[in-house]
């Protein structure tokens, strides 16, 4: 698609010079002989550029400029006049005019200036395209889980988000406590800003100390450069500190003055500096046992614990899962370009049952393994078979009575009769699009039973507290 540029002059014989440099391989050109023709063409189809005169009756360039800029901020407006004067040239800027020539100009002068111009709004435009992939990423809404449990998840990100308050996220590895560190940044004031994370767990002390603080050349050896650190780094935007039970007493106690004082000494340096960050950690230990034990400061705790949210691990919130595992579903049959778009009834029992000690990265890891085995369009149990090892079963009590028995078989039939119901239920949803009302209909159920049967089993649609999708 060619870009669209707009030639604004009283002189003919100008616009025509441009149309001739400029030619109109890459370009459509369009051209007015007044301000108010300008303003009139804008408002009726998109430019990329407009290469505006300051010199013309009626309305200077001056007051098309601002007029342009206050309408559309994403045109590059390039100005060009006979008065070469350094004050026109400070307020053309200041009014948002990507540069400034002087009449005459060398045909070269102006291809290079529309150039750069269009580079940048190029550049402009993909950050804005980056930012916008990243706070779509990133929404809260997009982190899947209809249960209970991360409905509470949701609410405290909700409403920690929109403030600068230090947050703790609590939970198991695995559960995706990085994931809603970037919903609360990208939901956040500071969202334009940098999102900055940092591992604890795997730096030592003196590095990690480098990677926070930074450090001047000739800190310790090694050091031949000044590093910035993540403090200065995310300078106006959030750090997330991931795993920050790991880090040293002494580490602690320098993080301590920097939530105290908002300033930090590089490594190796005299000097202090300032810093604006909104503080976001995560922690898969307890820290009041840390603090109990005292591996962790109390000071920096209660530093650090202003808004805890705890997420809860897989095994809790099973009801989860099934929307989880199709969501994986999709994300891995793009990436790997196969056509795997469903999952049996006795593989989802299995994905369903299972533990999970390593919570959703497990799930996402076993979805990813069973879809380079699936040789057809559907996850099978034979595909989860050796991930999930199905067949070990060591919590299977052996009677030693026939009253014993009895009551194994009467609770394996229970628990047969339980799976099958809570099945037919996930199936139910799942070919209806999670919608209640559809799946009772479907099946020939009331909608009341249906959704005691659900209440049985703690399946929750989430977004009603029906259970209507």
């Amino acid at each position: 698609m060619k870009t669209r540029v707009l030639l604004v002059d009283d002189e003919e014989i100008v616009i025509r010079s441009c149309q001739r440099i400029l030619g109109t391989d890459a370009f459509e050109i369009d051209t007015a002989q007044s301000g108010l023709i300008a303003l009139k063409k804008i408002e009726e189809k998109p430019f990329d550029l407009v290469i505006l005169d300051i010199m013309m009756p009626q309305m200077d360039g001056m007051e098309v400029l601002q007029r342009v800029k206050e309408a559309h901020p994403d045109i590059e407006v390039i100005m060009v006049t006979g008065l070469s004067q350094i004050e026109t040239a400070v307020r053309c800027m200041k009014l948002g005019a990507f540069d400034y020539l002087p009449k005459p100009f060398d045909p070269d002068e102006l291809k290079v200036v529309v150039g750069r111009a269009l580079e940048r709004k190029q550049l402009l435009q993909e950050n804005s395209s980056l930012k916008s992939e990243l706070s779509s990423k990133y929404r809260f809404e997009n982190i899947i889980g209809s249960s209970q449990a991360m409905q509470n998840v949701f609410r405290l990100i909700a409403q920690s988000a929109p403030t600068n308050s230090t947050v703790m996220i609590t939970g198991e590895s695995g559960t995706g406590k990085e994931l809603i560190a970037r919903a609360i940044h990208f939901n956040s004031l500071r969202k334009d800003k940098p999102f900055v994370a940092v591992d604890c767990n795997s730096l030592s002390e003196t590095l990690l100390e480098s990677e926070l603080f930074g450090h001047i050349k000739g800190a310790f050896t090694g050091a031949v450069v000044n590093k910035r650190g993540m403090f200065e780094v995310a300078n106006g935007g959030s750090l997330f500190l991931d795993e920050i039970s790991n880090i040293s007493m002494s580490t602690q106690a320098k993080l301590l003055r920097v939530t105290q004082e908002r300033e930090f000494r590089a490594v190796g340096d005299t000097r202090t500096q300032s810093t604006n960050i909104r503080l976001i950690t995560a922690t898969n230990k307890d820290l009041k046992d840390m603090v109990a034990a005292g591996t962790f400061r109390e000071d920096l705790f209660y530093r650090i614990n202003i808004f805890p949210i705890q997420v809860p691990p897989l095994r809790e919130r099973r009801e989860d899962i099934p929307a989880l595992a199709f969501h994986f579903l999709k994300v891995f049959s793009k990436e790997l370009g196969k056509e795997v778009n469903e999952i049996s009834a006795d593989a989802l029992t299995a994905l369903t049952s299972h533990n999970w000690p390593g919570n959703v990265r497990e799930l996402q890891n076993t979805v990813h393994r069973a879809m380079i085995l699936a040789n057809d369009k559907v996850i099978r149990q034979a595909h989860l078979t050796d991930i999930l090892d199905l067949h070990a079963r060591t919590d299977l009590d052996i009677p030693r009575t026939g009253d014993e028995l009895k009551r194994l078989k009467k609770e394996a039939r229970e628990k047969s009769v339980e799976d099958i119901e809570k099945l037919f239920l996930l199936e139910a949803l799942k070919r209806n699009d999670w919608n209640v009302t559809r799946s009772a209909e479907e099946t020939g159920m009331l909608r009341a039973n249906f959704q005691a049967l659900m209440r049985k089993y703690d399946i929750r649609i989430r977004g009603t507290e029906s259970g209507e999708a």
